[in-house]
């Protein structure tokens, strides 16, 4: 058994959608998440930048006793995970490599479209990892700028005619190539799981990046033996680099909960 928690990271808010998962898949550990609110989005940010940033968010933190680190960010996954993952001395799990895996294992007819941010899919990750675990898998990658701040705006429900209008305006060449697999590349896109699918139609799976990563490090937890006590309930600290005024609403649409949990800011370029 091991009850420190698990530190969890992201550009800004997206990463929430990850930890909902752990609430569910993980009920018992506790979580230290950090949302770079200040900096949001990392996906237009120069390679070297998102380098950076990563590794202050990671210093912020070390400060606590982790037994792990989630990057809850498909951004810094893509561009970072290798150089972060050498400078630490406990497990580094990015979103990329386990759903990548699981959409070449799961896609009926190797077609497998890709959605994400800019940064994320100028990197080739998920397509370097799907076709070699897949090599007749056809992939189709999108970049979908205008998704993130429409998800941190409320604009995610079906029915309301900006988000569907955006949504066929990007997704139409996804479904005119006949995917079968849709990868959900960035930790804010599950928020549109509903109105993404009504689009593709119910025939299109759909993988979310933050659940399939969850299921790794439980595993990965597990086989250590350093899964977290089974007769104690975990607990949840929130940190943001920005102000803290509107983070409990707003966390509580990724979440899918009301946040009650204390907020605080970090001045993240101190570390």
């Amino acid at each position: 058994m091991d009850n420190r928690p698990i530190g969890v990271f992201d550009s800004g808010m997206g990463g929430l959608t990850t930890v909902r998962e752990m609430a569910k898949q993980m009920p018992n550990e506790t979580v230290i998440y950090f949302g770079d609110t200040g900096r949001v989005p990392y996906g237009s940010r120069s390679h070297d930048t998102i380098v950076k940033y990563a590794r202050q968010d990671v210093a912020f933190l070390r400060t606590f006793d982790l037994k792990a680190i989630v990057i809850a960010c498909g951004t810094v996954s893509s561009a970072a995970l290798s150089e972060i993952s050498a400078e630490q001395d406990i497990p580094v799990f990015g979103v990329v490599g386990p759903t990548a895996l699981r959409a070449a294992e799961v896609t009926r007819n190797n077609r497998i479209g890709l959605i994400a941010t800019k940064a994320t899919v100028g990197t080739g990750a998920y397509e370097r990892v799907m076709r070699h675990a897949n090599p007749m898998a056809e992939i189709y990658s999108l970049a979908c700028p205008l998704f993130v701040p429409l998800v941190e705006n409320g604009r995610t429900c079906p029915g309301d005619v900006v988000i569907e209008t955006v949504v066929k305006d990007y997704l139409t060449p996804m479904k005119e190539a006949g995917v079968d697999t849709l990868v959900l590349g960035c930790t804010h896109y599950p928020l549109l799981t509903e109105v993404i699918q009504n689009f593709m139609g119910p025939e299109v799976t759909l993988l979310d990046s933050g659940a399939e990563v969850v299921r790794q490090v439980r595993s990965r937890l597990h086989a250590s033996n350093q899964e977290a006590d089974p007769d104690r309930k975990g607990y949840y600290r929130w940190y943001v680099s920005d102000s803290t005024e509107n983070f409990s609403e707003l966390a509580s649409r990724f979440l899918g909960r009301p946040v009650t949990e204390p907020v605080s800011q970090v001045a993240i370029e101190r570390y």
